[in-house]
């Protein structure tokens, strides 16, 4: 392997501080990138208000985003590993960056989800690729995984800290705003990778054509799936557009299989699911991101209609996510040396599900007890996300490395695609489909509770068995036990 004297020719690094300019700017990229998929969800009411958005709608807002950027997660990191990792990168900065200047001309709750989708795009060219170019840094797999961790608990950080900046910003200034302050930060990662980040060698790209049926598939099973919940709330689910949808979005997937099977250069080859590792870490993501989105999307509302809470008090009220996020590290990587992949996975996955299910008990017994299952579900976040990503990448080919992480952050992406569409449409059928503004009366508030419980002991069984799923078909390697074995030579 390459050491350190090769460095210059390489663009490997011996140590985390001698690559601090390009890692910095790397964390800034999926930074901005992480923080936008839940800035807006704080401003939810306030948008609602403003708009005159429903429960749907509001639903749709955080949607959109997530959906087209899982849905072209995988295009773009296939681009990126034909064209160059670093040039796909900067075009989805400044193209994110000029789109949230946009919003100011933003009237309509429809207008609001297009721009959402627009960004979504966007974004799609920027989270893969980030971390890809950080395993690119590295040679010593000890590092790509201190790398790694960096990367994650500062894109989680970005992830969890968005409804607490954006309800303190929401004290001062329009929600508008909050995607505003979006195009700063994605140019100074501009300027940051453009000036850290070393350009691509032919050798390390890939010749295959882009697979654009692919990627139009994919999108069009993953949206019709997503659309099928709430049209099956606002139109019935007999209904003709209901069962359309459902039909379609099945009819996609099958032939998106089909064609990823027979063309001589997919998109995401699906003999790389044969691997264990690869299966098992795209399956457990999906369920991290179902416990992840379906609990910021239910809170925000919960901590802002039901509690009559203030955007910054909201905000706030997540801090027991982000404080445990950044503490857990010890924790997920002793269980990862001392138990393995697979059993600390599990670990985390019992995490996942038995907070959803006190959640579903706490939900009406005040903050304290949400706190609480704030803390344990971010701990399995925290072991299972680390451990799955890393795995993940590392299983795939030398030149696949930007497929190997759009293909973990596309599972992350269903997953909060899935589950901001159930808790979305779970509320909506269960209490109201229009959130009224104000104080709401003592029935409503008794309503809401109810179909929150049912919700989160829905979500504890899914995610329970989707996250376990996953996490039995992982190794038990102990690659974080002995670091010094993975060093180079």
């Amino acid at each position: 392997m390459t050491t350190p004297t090769l460095q210059k020719t390489s663009h490997t690094y011996p140590s985390l501080s001698a690559a601090w300019i390009p890692l910095a700017a790397l964390c800034l990229a999926f930074f901005v990138e992480m923080v936008d998929n839940t800035l807006l969800s704080i401003a939810l009411p306030t948008i609602g208000r403003d708009l005159g958005s429903g429960t749907t709608a509001l639903q749709w807002v955080t949607g959109a985003y997530s959906l087209t950027f899982g849905g072209l997660l995988l295009t773009a990191g296939s681009m990126a590993d034909r064209l160059g990792r670093r040039r796909v990168l900067l075009v989805g900065l400044a193209v994110f960056g000029s789109l949230s200047l946009c919003v100011v001309l933003v009237t309509t709750a429809g207008e609001l989800i297009a721009l959402r989708a627009a960004l979504g795009v966007a974004a799609a060219a920027m989270a893969p690729i980030t971390n890809s170019l950080v395993f690119r840094l590295f040679d010593d797999k000890a590092l790509r995984m201190r790398a790694m961790t960096v990367m994650i608990v500062v894109g989680m950080s970005g992830f969890v800290l968005g409804p607490l900046l954006g309800g303190t910003a929401l004290a001062h200034v329009r929600w508008e705003w909050l995607l505003v302050v979006n195009a700063p930060i994605a140019v100074i990662a501009c300027v940051g990778v453009r000036l850290g980040v070393p350009a691509d060698r032919p050798e390390d790209l890939t010749k295959d054509k882009l697979d654009l049926p692919g990627a139009v598939l994919s999108v069009a099973a993953i949206g019709l799936a997503c659309y099928s919940l709430t049209s099956g709330v606002e139109h019935g689910w007999l209904s003709a557009i209901t069962l359309a949808s459902i039909v379609g979005a099945v009819v996609a997937a099958i032939a998106f299989v089909r064609h990823e099977r027979s063309t001589p250069a997919p998109m995401l080859d699906l003999s790389l699911f044969s691997n264990g590792t690869v299966r098992g870490a795209a399956i457990a993501q999906i369920g991290t991101s179902i416990a992840m989105a379906s609990v910021m999307f239910g809170l925000i509302l919960h901590f802002q209609y039901a509690y009559g809470w203030s955007p910054v008090r909201a905000g706030l009220a997540n801090l027991p996510i982000i404080v445990t996020m950044l503490a857990a590290t010890p924790l997920s990587e002793w269980l990862a040396r001392r138990f393995g992949h697979r059993v600390a996975c599990l670990v985390g996955a019992a995490c996942l599900a038995g907070a959803l299910a006190g959640l579903s008990w706490g939900v009406d017994h005040g903050y304290a007890a949400i706190a609480v299952c704030m803390v344990i579900m971010t701990v399995g976040l925290r072991t299972v996300m680390t451990i799955c990503a890393v795995a993940l990448v590392d299983a795939m080919p030398s030149n696949r490395t930007s497929i190997g992480a759009a293909l973990n952050d596309t599972a992350q992406e269903v997953g909060s695609s899935v589950g901001t569409a159930m808790v979305g449409t779970l509320i909506a059928a269960l209490v109201t489909t229009q959130l009224p503004p104000g104080t709401w009366s003592s029935a409503l508030v008794a309503s809401f509770f109810h179909g929150e419980r049912i919700t989160y002991a829905l979500l504890a069984l899914l995610v329970g068995l989707i996250a376990a799923g996953g996490a039995l078909s992982l190794t038990n390697s102990h690659t974080l036990e002995d670091p010094a074995t993975e060093a180079p030579a």
